[in-house]
């Protein structure tokens, strides 16, 4: 359940049409959930890196924004305090996937966790993965 400080999909989705970064990598919000997003960035050769496939800034970007929103989902406005990746694999595809949860909101900070898949040819296959603690505002 939400609670009275929680942000809603309506209230992400018009903070998303105001951010400059976001727009710039072209995020789309697919899914929207209390303590859930799934987000989806299609994979174009300016978001590459030499060897053709997805840069690990755009995969840490997705995991960065996935686990904020989600946090803030639950407890309302925030902000990133830290976060780690970990690169599986590389990024190769049409499109990446992210996908991210609370693991657990504290007074202060929220704990959460977020995969990343490439889509490619309609089978998802994982390339990162992270963990991200969440500051409250």
């Amino acid at each position: 359940m939400n609670s009275p400080t929680s942000l809603t999909r309506e209230q992400l989705e018009q903070a998303l049409q105001i951010s400059p970064f976001a727009q710039l990598i072209g995020f789309n919000l697919t899914h929207f959930a209390p303590g859930q997003i799934e987000m989806q960035v299609a994979i174009r050769p300016d978001l590459t890196q030499h060897h053709g496939f997805a840069h690990g800034a755009v995969v840490g970007f997705m995991i960065d924004s996935a686990c904020a929103w989600a946090a803030a989902s639950v407890v309302g406005d925030v902000v990133t305090s830290e976060y780690k990746v970990n690169f599986l694999a590389p990024a190769i595809g049409e499109t990446l996937i992210c996908r991210s949860d609370v693991i657990k909101a504290g007074q202060r900070q929220v704990v959460t966790r977020a995969d990343v898949f490439a889509l490619h040819n309609g089978q998802e296959k994982i390339v990162a993965t992270g963990l991200a603690t969440i500051a409250r505002i």
